[in-house]
């Protein structure tokens, strides 16, 4: 069995500079010096305000209030839900002069809902609002520092 002859050299495309040599075109040509390495940069002295232990703080003030709001809302909401479906004899039960406790249980949840923003309010006015001012005060003092650099 023959083969068919086989061409040693492997066909390449032919060789084009798409971009200017890396060294002198000519020995006469100055060789431009090499970039000089930029300045380090001092470290401050003070820390960034984006990792001060206030802004965790403050973060987890917020998730805590929101929770605590929306679980006390929700969870009478589900309350409610439950018992109407669960215990309907309960629900139907009269209280008094007509008015059954699946009714009443209904009404009280408009001063639930309220009870649950005015505890967001309160907690916002007596704990966060007083976080998120210093935080700010600490914004400003840095940025006139960095500004009178």
């Amino acid at each position: 069995m023959t083969h068919p002859p086989h061409d040693a050299t492997p066909h390449l495309p032919p060789h084009r500079h798409t971009s200017s040599p890396s060294y002198a075109t000519y020995p006469w040509q100055p060789v431009p010096p090499p970039p000089a390495p930029p300045p380090p940069r001092a470290a401050p002295r003070h820390p960034a305000l984006g990792n001060h232990r206030d802004l965790r703080v403050l973060r987890t003030a917020y998730r805590r209030q929101r929770r605590v709001a929306t679980l006390t809302a929700l969870g009478y909401f589900t309350l409610f839900l439950i018992l109407s479906g669960c215990a309907p004899s309960l629900m139907n039960s009269e209280v008094s002069g007509g008015l059954t406790t699946g009714l009443l249980l209904g009404l009280v949840q408009l001063p639930v809902m309220c009870l649950a923003i005015a505890l967001y309010e309160f907690t916002a006015r007596r704990r966060l609002d007083q976080l998120a001012a210093r935080l700010r005060k600490l914004a400003e003092l840095e940025a006139n520092r960095d500004h009178r650099r």
